[in-house]
Formats: C-alpha cells, sequence, structure tokens
C-alpha cells in the first residue's frame, strides 16, 4: 500500500501560504509507516515546533490500474473518507529555502490520518462533496470538492501515468484554506456533509 497526495489543489489554499498556483497536480507519497488510522492517538513529533493539521478527502482505489482515461476514473475507486495531513512546516520551510525535498517534513511515522472509509453511493452529492475538519469542537476548515483545481478524475488517471495505481493505495486530494498549528492535546474530528468518519487526539 503507498500513499499518495496531492498539493496546492485548493487556490486559497495555495495562496495563503504564498504558493504559485500549478498549472498541473503537485504530486508527493507518503510511506505505509505514515498511516494513522481513524481513533488513534498520533504523538506529537520531537523534531518539530511548528506541526500543522491539513483535512482533506482520501480515495481508497478499488483496483489495479495503469494509464487510467480520466473517463475510466470512477470505476477505479469507490471509497472516500476525510483525513488528515500533517507537515512540520517549519522543517518543509527550510527545505524549500535550500531547494530540497521535503519527505522529511510530510512523510513521516503517524503524518497521514484516515478516518473510516464510506462508499461514494452514501455520499449524497458525489458531484460536490462538502467536508469539515472540526479542532476541539470548532469548525478550522471548510471545504467543497467542486472546488478543486484538479478534480478526482484528473488526479487519478494523472497518477495512473506515472504509478501503477494497487487496490488499497490512498489519494489525498489536497486541503482547503484554514490549515493551523497543532497542539498538544487537541481533538481532531473529521466530517463528510453531517456524518463523522474521522477522529483523532494529539498527544
Amino acid at each position: 500500500m503507498k500513499i499518495l497526495c496531492i498539493g496546492r489543489n485548493y487556490a486559497e489554499h495555495a495562496k495563503e501560504l504564498k504558493n504559485e498556483i500549478p498549472s498541473e497536480p503537485v504530486v508527493f507519497m507518503k510511506p505505509s509507516t505514515a498511516l494513522t488510522r481513524n481513533n488513534k492517538i498520533f504523538f506529537y513529533p520531537e523534531f518539530t515546533k511548528n506541526l500543522h493539521y491539513e483535512g482533506e478527502l482520501v480515495l481508497k482505489i478499488s483496483k489495479n490500474g495503469k494509464h487510467i482515461a480520466e473517463k475510466f476514473v470512477r470505476k477505479y475507486f469507490e471509497e472516500i473518507t476525510l483525513g488528515i495531513d500533517f507537515t512540520a512546516r517549519d522543517l518543509q520551510n527550510k527545505c524549500k529555502e535550500r531547494g530540497m525535498p521535503w519527505e522529511i517534513a510530510k512523510a513521516f511515522d503517524g503524518s497521514a490520518v484516515v478516518g473510516n472509509f464510506v462508499t461514494m453511493k452514501e455520499i449524497e452529492n458525489s458531484g460536490n462533496i462538502h467536508f469539515t475538519l472540526k479542532r476541539n469542537g470548532n469548525v478550522v476548515q471548510r471545504g467543497e470538492s467542486k472546488d478543486m483545481l484538479f478534480r478526482f478524475e484528473r488526479i487519478i488517471s494523472y497518477l495512473s501515468q506515472y504509478f501503477t495505481l494497487l487496490e488499497g493505495d490512498l489519494v489525498f486530494t489536497g486541503t482547503p484554506q484554514g490549515v493551523g498549528e497543532v497542539k498538544l492535546n487537541d481533538v481532531y474530528e473529521g466530517y463528510l456533509g453531517e456524518k463523522k468518519v474521522m477522529s483523532c487526539k494529539i498527544k
């Protein structure tokens, strides 16, 4: 199982971090050791002093595929959830300044939280999925899939040109604006519409 991630997929988020808006998907990966499942504790890593949450929709690949045309993409995923891409922002900024890759800021152990998956058939409006991330009971991020720069079809088709997608692979589709700093003892909850699908506590 691999975790494929899309960066800067919402224009307002790119702007809030003062990044350029991309003309094609920005791709990075996390190893399987980055996975933190629903209701598991996330331990604040000692190597960062500026950890950020980034809530985003996560797709689960349902069958193997390579060079998938956009018109066939919906046959390759059946489930979705909300996840958190935890980012060591201080390390990321330092790596960017030096022109270096920033996996240490994104792909560390436990950095990919995923909630419970639900089928696309359970989503009331799969053409525009509304999602929410709460921190300690307060909404910190709201997103709608229609605001993505690159929709699900484009993302999966694009990824499949470079990587063979395997059943069980996860695709983090990017975060909307509203990312912020993580504090010890924070509790994060993720919602698809009104349905709670994710919970994670920081220790």
